[in-house]
């Protein structure tokens, strides 16, 4: 039984400092802000930690673990971290560094042998340092549909790579890729016969005693206090299922709460250094926080953001610029839940947001957090970002309402429906089938079952995909049968508008 005297519902952890920086600091105010942010960006849960010179200053849930249930969220609630997994990708990667086993300029098929990007001079000169600063050639997103819900394997996945189509010129230009931090966890299983994750709890979470993080949704049930997933369905935040992710778990498969992130964030701005123990060393955090990629900083970042002068990539880092400090970040979406880690290295100050709904929040209450930290002014980030996400989300309803008000009344397709049934097949993506089934249509995604559904005629040779689950990032979609000039059918093509999961990607042809 825990002394009453020191132990707090509300799970606000303060730690007050005699510097004048965290003097000045309201964290009553910072509270309310808080507060009001979520129900603003209609959160229904989200827990925020911050860290300055090396201890946790402040660490408290917001909401319910889910939407219509009581269970709230305290600071050793898990949500996903997802795309904040890179930073302990790159970091493992530095510990080998550091011990001797490779340099970052290592070519990556000198540790497999089956890796392949779209040209052979680029598949035979891309370095460990390419990998990890998205400078490979492909473009955002690409080729996520490969891996997403499927039974492919992280190596499966990587085989299909090749198949991924060119954006820009090898280490001319910026393109995230998830497939890329994917084959950096399989270099790690390469070099040191140990799956990645396998690797980061024995090197980073056991001994940054991150006893409260896991690296797969198979973990959860045995933790308890996990937030579930939300999605926006006709203006309704509504719970959605977890999904695993474990065939791409290296670029995001990492579930974390604030309090174990606050451990990771101090690892950082310590240079590697864990209570005299090296994770890996303060060169090789040199190298994953300096710029290896830059991008320009648009006219609307720099309007938003007058004193934002750079913006690149590091090695499992995004790097930029504010009111003269260098800052090192990354954000991470994953389904139904968005999370942001956002450090000043130089004023030892880091903050976590860890969010179960699909919005905007991080950001706007990071950078509130930042501007009282440093004592800069009282902007009011949340208010200014919530019509820019209004407008958005706007855009993205229109842009399936588009596609349906071309719907064409009245059509009948142009040959026989079961002329569509069959095997189809597209070597960047797998075997597709179409199949009949009590009257109707189904199709099936061989390699990734969860994706199946049932269709429905829209016009003429066009269907439209009824999805057996729901997809936190796509809805609407269609496919449009394609026929040669003799009317036999030759194909399928993808109509799902999204940001994230490239359908249009894949061109099926019939076998």
């Amino acid at each position: 039984m825990k002394n009453s005297k020191y132990y707090f519902s509300t799970v606000l952890v303060l730690v007050f400092s005699t510097t004048l920086l965290q003097a000045q600091v309201n964290y009553k105010k910072l509270d309310a802000y808080f507060k009001q942010a979520r129900q603003d960006w209609e959160v229904p849960g989200y827990a925020i930690a911050i860290v300055k010179d090396g201890k946790v200053v402040y660490a408290k849930g917001y909401g319910v673990l889910e939407a219509g249930k009581k269970q709230i969220v305290d600071e050793n609630t898990l949500f996903a971290i997802a795309s904040n997994t890179k930073a302990f990708i790159s970091a493992s990667l530095a510990h080998l560094v550091w011990e001797g086993k490779i340099t970052w300029n290592d070519k990556v098929v000198s540790f497999l042998p089956y890796f392949a990007l779209y040209d052979s001079y680029t598949t035979s000169q891309a370095t460990l340092k390419d990998i990890l600063s998205h400078r490979t050639g492909l473009g955002t997103f690409s080729g996520d549909v490969i891996w997403y819900k499927s039974n492919y394997s992280a190596e499966e996945v990587i085989k299909h790579v090749k198949y991924v189509p060119q954006a820009y010129s090898f280490r001319a230009g910026y393109g995230y890729s998830n497939l890329m931090f994917i084959t950096a966890g399989e270099v790690i299983k390469s070099i040191t016969g140990m799956p990645w994750d396998k690797f980061v709890q024995r090197h980073i979470l056991t001994p940054l005693q991150m006893d409260r993080t896991v690296t797969s949704v198979k973990n959860l049930d045995k933790m308890g206090n996990f937030a579930s997933p939300h999605k926006t369905i006709d203006g309704k935040i509504t719970p959605i299922p977890w999904v695993n992710w474990d065939n791409m778990g290296a670029a995001g498969g990492i579930i974390s709460s604030v309090s174990d992130m606050s451990k990771w964030m101090i690892l950082q701005m310590n240079n590697g250094i864990n209570h005299g123990d090296t994770i890996f060393s303060p060169q090789a955090q040199v190298a994953m926080w300096t710029p290896q990629n830059s991008f320009e900083v648009s006219l609307a970042s720099q309007k938003n953001m007058p004193t934002k002068h750079f913006s690149a990539y590091g090695l499992g880092w995004g790097i930029w610029d504010y009111q003269g400090r260098k800052v090192v970040s990354h954000s991470g979406g994953y389904d139904g839940m968005y999370s942001r880690v956002t450090m000043i290295p130089e004023e030892q100050v880091g903050v976590v947001v860890l969010t179960n709904a699909m919005t905007g929040i991080t950001t706007p209450v990071t950078m509130r957090v930042i501007d009282e930290l440093l004592n800069i002014g009282q902007r009011d980030w949340s208010k200014e970002a919530l019509p820019k996400a209004k407008k958005y989300a706007e855009y993205k309803k229109n842009r399936v309402e588009k596609i349906k008000n071309a719907h064409v009344l009245n059509t009948q397709p142009l040959v026989d429906e079961t002329e569509f049934l069959g095997t189809y097949f597209d070597p960047f993506f797998g075997q597709v089938k179409i199949e009949s089934s009590n009257n109707k249509l189904r199709i099936i995604f061989v390699n990734a079952p969860h994706l199946n559904a049932t269709l429905t005629h829209w016009h003429y040779n066009t269907y439209q995909l009824n999805w057996d689950e729901i997809h936190a990032w796509f809805g609407f979609g269609t496919i449009q049968f394609t026929l040669n000039n003799s009317n036999k059918v030759t194909g399928i093509e993808f109509d799902v508008p999204n940001d994230d999961i490239f359908f249009n990607e894949i061109h099926l042809k019939k076998e």
